[in-house]
């Protein structure tokens, strides 16, 4: 999928469907009668596909019958590629800055056909004066209407099986990784870790930090300067990278219309004891973007024995009870007692809980519900929901099928592993995930593995750490806007930054997995739209309408406000225009609004990426296993780490014309810089080097000192094997540092791209 030839430009560099108004083409909800071939799929609904009919209608009633044959289909042609998935193409709008044309981009061909046969109809198809002033030269006025990329250009562009295939399908690259693309929807959040939504028709988003403070956004995304809830004084947390404690999860109430009612989850320290408290809380009565602080009142209270794995995710489901996902205590391999706190159903650690807090303003605060599965069991927690599970990091009940339902009310977990596989679970009542038995499919306490009354349920999907090494759930797509992902679950991976889907296979009842990347050359070239986040996946969230974000950080510290939400787009289809309208309720505003500003950009098609992401990373050392979310892991700010380089920092030389996206690739390895030896040297370990330096592609592995001999400083890595998703060099297999049998003849070198081709 990388052109290594340099100056080879691959044509077209990848398909980018794009209607006049700058969005992805869809499936008209009604039938088309006059652009009838774009009835599948294009840019029309049925009110464009009438206004076009008249259109043609006006223009053929200027002709004779012999006129009216030999032309209509001609204008029919020209007036329906306004319904092309490929309009933008065709009318050369893709660049909102430049004017729109007023006919398509024509193939030579088929134009001259057009114009000997028809060129009377030229002036009433469009006002244009420069075309009107062309057209008595066939010449001139085909060369008008050619277009730039001549693949696109009507009609071989129908024959084009390139640009025809699996139109209107997410795309996939050649790994068969999905393209989906994103929006900026909120930034310089301080570890953003929960997106909730009152229901409430107002379509407000709450986004709470891990320091203990909740903003409220508007649907138009300005902010409020006033928080929603500020409880900072009494959450338990600190700026350490890695810190798992702090405010973890909030949700509403499912009748908070009428109640007014919230529940939050969060860290504390009483004495020199650390716990998990629950606690519900009131929005005050005279302003609705506010909690009355003075009216919490402590659902439950659970002792941590450690500062990790502190669970920290709390909601609703379709049975209207409130679940809370406790961690297993933390520390690693879950230490407590004879089984451990997962395996023990009177520790309420290493569990899915479900309390009923309705009516609950007079008498018991919580009451449990009368199907429990454990109620009934002696010294077994009523409160008990499913065991077994290690730390459960975030969770979503599925809304199901927007037309069939299908799918409601499963719960979907993701529960970060120990040292080996990371898994998603759906949960389901009285059952046992595993743990500390397993780990994903794996046994991981041999002795309770084999205990044949275990009875646990497996995961739907497992991972292992090469892939990533703290899971992060997400949710099953039920939005409107992006047809195509309905059904997929997306999630991601805390420490790696990969995004991934599973879609149920209905015949196999397994779950199909595909990773998901950022749609590379063209598609994501749409207003608004951009194709690089944050490392660091905190959460997902859903809005009040369905459709899908996740939340990630470039520095995971508690006080880092490099905090971005992202909202998902899948730039290969939308909905029907207005199918997924809604008006949101009005929001009586006290307190002064900021306005939403986008900070982050787009890996530009042939320019250097901006440093959204540190570009000197060093390697990630092996950190403590049983840090759940924030890693240990420290990324250097450019100015400090340009004092003293960090170990596997690189940096490119030799390019005669000075070029910074290609050269020899020198490596800063134990107080040195040296090069890197081309035996073994392939895209994969260019591909770590150039996304070190910020870049999107490795677009070539170069070998036999393309770029000349690093003669004045010695040969540090060889026989260099990368999988291409490594921080580092380093963190590759290699000889070892200083070690290796080859000359500076074979220093190796890359040529970098923010593009998938290469520019000479």
């Amino acid at each position: 999928d990388m052109n290594s030839n340099s100056g080879a430009k691959m044509t077209p560099v990848f398909l980018h469907p794009q209607c006049l108004d700058f969005k992805p083409p869809f499936k008209p909800q009604d039938d088309l009668q006059f652009c009838a071939m774009y009835r599948n799929f294009g840019c029309c609904d049925s009110a464009k596909d009438k206004e076009l009919m008249a259109k043609f209608y006006k223009i053929m009633d200027n002709f004779d019958y012999y006129g009216y044959a030999s032309c209509a289909g001609y204008v029919q042609d020209l007036l329906c590629q306004e319904c092309s998935p490929y309009a933008a193409h065709l009318f050369d709008a893709e660049d909102p800055n430049t004017p729109i044309r007023t006919l398509p981009g024509l193939c030579p061909d088929y134009c001259s056909q057009f114009w000997l046969k028809c060129r009377s109809t030229i002036t009433l198809l469009s006002d244009d004066p420069q075309l009107a002033e062309a057209e008595p030269d066939q010449g001139r006025f085909c060369q008008h209407l050619e277009l730039e990329d001549p693949d696109y250009c009507y009609p071989h562009l129908l024959s084009n099986e390139q640009l025809t295939q699996n139109l209107g399908r997410v795309r996939a690259d050649p790994e068969g990784c999905l393209q989906l693309c994103l929006e900026e929807i909120a930034n310089g959040l301080r570890n953003p870790l929960a997106m909730v939504y009152a229901n409430d028709g107002t379509h407000r988003f709450f986004i709470a930090e891990q320091v203990g403070l909740v903003w409220t956004y508007l649907p138009d995304r300005s902010k409020l300067e006033k928080p929603f809830l500020n409880i900072t004084k009494a959450v338990l947390t600190s700026p350490w990278e890695g810190d798992e404690r702090g405010f973890l999860g909030m949700t509403f109430h499912p009748n908070y219309k009428y109640n007014r009612k919230l529940y939050v989850y969060y860290s504390v320290e009483i004495g020199f004891d650390e716990r998990i408290r629950i606690s519900e809380f009131r929005v005050s009565p005279s302003d609705m973007n506010v909690v009355d602080h003075g009216s919490e009142r402590i659902i439950l209270e659970v002792d941590e024995p450690a500062s990790n794995h502190n669970g920290g995710m709390v909601m609703f489901a379709d049975d209207g009870y409130l679940y809370i996902f406790t961690g297993d205590g933390g520390m690693a391999g879950d230490p407590f007692g004879k089984y451990g706190n997962s395996q023990n159903k009177s520790a309420l650690l290493g569990k899915v809980l479900r309390i009923d807090v309705d009516d609950n303003d007079r008498g018991p605060l919580y009451r449990i519900p009368s199907d429990n599965p454990f109620v009934h069991e002696r010294g077994a927690r009523p409160e008990v929901y499913a065991y077994g599970v290690r730390n459960m990091w975030r969770c979503s009940v599925d809304r199901g099928d927007p037309l069939t339902k299908e799918g409601k009310g499963r719960i979907f977990c993701g529960d970060v592993g120990q040292n080996k596989f990371e898994e998603i679970d759906i949960i389901e009542k009285g059952r046992n995930y595993g743990w500390r038995a397993k780990e994903g499919f794996s046994c991981y306490d041999k002795k309770l593995c084999t205990n044949s009354s275990l009875d646990d349920v497996l995961p739907i999907y497992a991972y292992p750490h090469k892939m990533g090494k703290s899971v992060t759930g997400g949710y099953v797509y039920r939005g409107c806007e992006y047809p195509n992902l309905n059904g997929m679950y997306i999630f991601g991976d805390f420490m790696s930054g990969r995004m991934m889907s599973l879609q149920e296979n209905k015949n196999t009842g397994q779950w199909d997995y595909h990773e998901i990347c950022m749609g590379m050359g063209l598609t994501c070239a749409f207003p608004g739209l951009i194709n690089n986040y944050y490392q660091y996946i905190i959460s997902f969230a859903e809005d009040e309408a369905g459709e899908l974000y996740f939340m990630s950080t470039g520095v995971p510290s508690a006080t880092s406000p490099t905090g971005v939400v992202y909202k998902l787009v899948d730039p290969s289809r939308r909905a029907p225009p207005r199918q997924c309208h809604y008006d949101p309720l009005p929001v009586r505003v006290k307190s002064k609004l900021i306005k939403f500003k986008p900070k982050e950009k787009a890996a530009a098609v042939t320019t250097t990426l901006p440093p959204t992401t540190t570009t000197t990373k060093p390697p990630r050392h092996t950190r403590r296993k049983n840090r759940r979310k924030k890693g240990k892991h420290r990324l250097e700010s450019g100015s400090a780490s340009a004092a003293v380089p960090q170990n596997g920092v690189v940096r490119l030389a030799g390019d005669e014309q000075g070029r910074d996206d290609r050269g020899r690739v020198e490596i800063f390895a134990n107080g040195e810089w040296g090069t890197v030896c081309d035996d073994l040297w392939n895209t994969k370990n260019a591909a770590v080097v150039c996304r070190q330096l910020g870049f999107r592609f490795a677009l070539k592995a170069s070998k036999h000192s393309e770029f000349g001999e690093g003669k004045s400083l010695r040969i540090l890595l060889d026989d260099v094997q990368c999988e291409g998703t490594e921080e580092s060099l380093l963190g590759c297999q290699h000889t070892g540092v200083g070690m290796h049998n080859c000359a500076h003849y074979e220093d190796a070198g890359v040529i970098c791209g923010n593009s998938d081709y290469v520019d000479a």
